[in-house]
């Protein structure tokens, strides 16, 4: 075979396996985990809570299918489904705030970045939060910090445990000192629910940063993780110039916060409905006949 020849065999080949590729990635059937390189079959994948059967890979899921995964059949009962946010401060940077919000309105169908109401998980009952990262990046608003406050006011009416699954760049920087406010309304409403010796459950998802991680995030009584999540406050590079240190590579992640005291259990999304029913059993919780 000439030189020539053997260009042209390489280029063919290359093309023919580059349009395979591409045509199993469109055709929607099929996907490539983005941790090990494996290809999965999407039905497969969903069916395993989107969590890669070869590395444990966890997949991001919006809040419909965390709440699936979570309670019991039909038991979710939605809490201030019509809250909406409002741009109090007429904000713009490269583009108007207002814009933003429609356009996250429009891509995920909610009204602002998390999902709150009452459910059952194994028979108890249980209030729930579910942020979504779709929405702005998971940012804590006003009213995600609204609709969180009212529904740990709910539950510690109802005399409910409470879970909050966080996934979230930090506080919504479009409403200002507004959203930073958000800190402390959802913490004092937290500190009631303890002092009616309340569970309060956070599970931190990837990722759980800024402001949510500087406030409700690390409250719980039982701080849950998944696998390889991203937690922390500042990022990174910020923190490696402040200090002027090199940290170690899982630093911020879920494995180095359960070594070093700041987790306390990393549970694997495919047994977290069994995990959460143990948890609230051992705490008291009764299931409702």
């Amino acid at each position: 075979m000439s030189l020539f020849d053997w260009f042209a065999a390489r280029r063919k080949d290359q093309f023919v396996g580059k349009v395979i590729q591409e045509t199993e990635e469109s055709d929607g059937l099929w996907g490539k985990c983005p941790e090990c390189g494996q290809v999965v079959y999407r039905k497969d994948l969903i069916k395993n809570a989107n969590v890669c059967s070869n590395c444990g890979h966890h997949n991001r899921i919006n809040s419909d299918e965390r709440i699936e995964l979570i309670v019991d059949s039909k038991s979710f009962q939605a809490l201030d489904k019509d809250l909406t946010p409002v741009d109090p401060l007429g904000f713009k940077d490269r583009r108007a705030y207002a814009d933003r919000l429609r356009e996250s309105q429009a891509s995920t169908g909610m009204k602002d970045g998390v999902l709150t109401g009452m459910c059952k998980v194994e028979g108890i009952p249980m209030a729930l939060a579910v942020m979504d990262f779709r929405f702005m990046g998971g940012s804590m608003g006003s009213v995600v910090g609204e609709k969180i406050t009212r529904l740990i006011e709910k539950a510690t009416e109802k005399k409910y445990p409470l879970l909050i699954v966080c996934a979230s760049g930090g506080a919504r920087m479009q409403e200002g000192m507004l959203s930073l406010m958000q800190m402390a309304k959802i913490s004092g409403a937290l500190e009631r629910h303890r002092e009616a010796e309340l569970l309060y459950m956070p599970l931190l998802t990837h990722p759980t940063t800024g402001g949510v991680t500087a406030s409700f995030a690390m409250l719980g009584d039982l701080i849950l993780a998944e696998p390889k999540a991203l937690i922390g406050f500042a990022g990174r590079r910020v923190i490696e110039q402040t200090l002027r240190e090199k940290l170690p590579d899982n630093f911020q992640t879920a494995e180095y916060l359960l070594d070093h005291g700041f987790v306390d259990k990393i549970v694997p999304r495919t047994e977290l409905r069994k995990t959460l029913g143990i948890l609230l059993r051992l705490h008291g919780s009764n299931e409702l006949n």
